[in-house]
C-alpha cells in the first residue's frame, strides 16, 4: 500500500510559480492535479482547504491557461 503523503515530505519545484499568470493556490493545486495524479480531496487535505475550494482554484488555472 502507498505511502500517504505528509505536509512534511511534499517537494514542490519553485519553477511551478514563474508563470505569473496563475495565482499561488492555483499554481499548486495545478502541479498535484496534473504532475502527481491527486485527487481533489487528497489536495484539500493537504492543503487545509475545502474541496471546492481546490476544485474552484484548478477550474480557474485552467480557464487562464486556455483563454
Amino acid at each position: 500500500m502507498g505511502k500517504k503523503a505528509s505536509p512534511n515530505s511534499i517537494v514542490i519545484p519553485s519553477s511551478i510559480f514563474q508563470d505569473r499568470e496563475l495565482s499561488v493556490l492555483e499554481a499548486m493545486v495545478e502541479y498535484f492535479k496534473e504532475k502527481k495524479g491527486m485527487k481533489y480531496s487528497e489536495i484539500a487535505r493537504l492543503l487545509n482547504r475545502d474541496d471546492r475550494t481546490i476544485w474552484t482554484a484548478y477550474k480557474r488555472a485552467k480557464e487562464k491557461r486556455n483563454g
